[in-house]
Parts: structure tokens; sequence; C-alpha cells
């Protein structure tokens, strides 16, 4: 049977993908939703950028650092990735959370705290690639123009249906 409602076709968007990243699981998720990926060594390696909402996500699994995970260079990393993208998200593969995990995670968040990165606690390659399609499609050109529209409404009929409104007009 069919609807008369109008489907909209699935968001697509390219995303440029650090080669260092070329055989991951994420960039089979992504073509499987039909986004195109352009593979690049110019950027930071195990990062995601979405041009055109201008967001960029490095990934980073604490099992790949050394032990003493100070010495790996992941701050001076993270530092080079918030400097080049003003719209930064730091995705911290974390399959479960154990004391190890937290400790980076703290650090991370000390080290950064007041800064334009957002940090974003993931446990498998679903949550990864649904946040970062979340964040991206919600930021991108017209999404992000439909979504502050829809706010807009809501804020004017939240007000109109005040009753601190209401007392305000009875009283005026």
């Amino acid at each position: 049977m069919a609807t008369n409602k109008e489907t909209t076709p699935p968001w697509k968007t390219t995303v440029i993908v650090s080669t260092s990243l070329q055989k991951h699981d994420i960039n089979r998720m992504l073509s499987a939703q039909q986004h195109r990926l352009r593979f690049s060594d110019s950027v930071e390696s195990g990062a995601f950028i979405f041009p055109l909402s201008g967001t960029a996500f490095l990934l980073v699994d604490p099992q790949d650092l050394p032990e003493r995970f100070e010495e790996s260079g992941l701050m001076e990393r993270i530092k080079k990735f918030v400097q080049v993208h003003r719209n930064s998200f730091l995705l911290l593969y974390a399959p479960f959370i154990g004391k190890r995990e937290l400790e980076i995670l703290s650090a991370i968040q000390c080290r950064f705290l007041g800064s334009n990165l957002k940090i974003l606690p993931v446990r498998n390659n679903a949550e990864i690639v649904k946040g970062m399609l979340t964040i991206a499609k919600a930021t991108s050109k017209p999404h992000a123009v439909t979504i502050h529209d829809r706010m807009s409404l809501a804020q004017a009929h939240i007000v109109e249906s005040s009753p601190v409104w209401e007392m305000l007009r009875d009283i005026l």
C-alpha cells in the first residue's frame, strides 16, 4: 500500500579519510551508506573530515598507545588537529571503560579544557559512524538551517503558551 507522504532521499556526503584508516571497517560502513570516501595522506593520521559541514573527527584507540601514553605524542597530535580544524571532535574508542581509558580521557579533558575540542567516547564502529554522521548532518548547510528554523518555531511556541507570558500580558 503506497502512501502519499513524500520521502526524502538518504543523506549522502563526501568524507576525506586519512590513508592510515584505509582498511578500517568504518570505511566499509560509510560506503555501504553510499557516502563518497576520498583518501588523503595530507590529513592527520586517524582523521575523518566532512568538508560540507566543516567538522573533523580524530579516532584514537587507547590500545594503540604505549603504556605511558604521555610519551606517545598523542597530545601534540590532538593539539595540531584542534589548531587545523575549528569544529573538531575526538572519538575515543573504548569498548569498555577501564582505569586506563578513564586516565587518558581525564588527561585529554584537562589538557584541552576551554578549546574547541569535543570528546566522544565510543564503544564500537557502529557508534563511531552514527556519531560522526549525526553531527556532520546536523551541521551541514541545508540541515543546519532547517534545524535552526525548527528550534525558532519551538521557542516561539513555548513563549506563546507560557503561563508567565500570559500573566505579563494581563498585567500590561
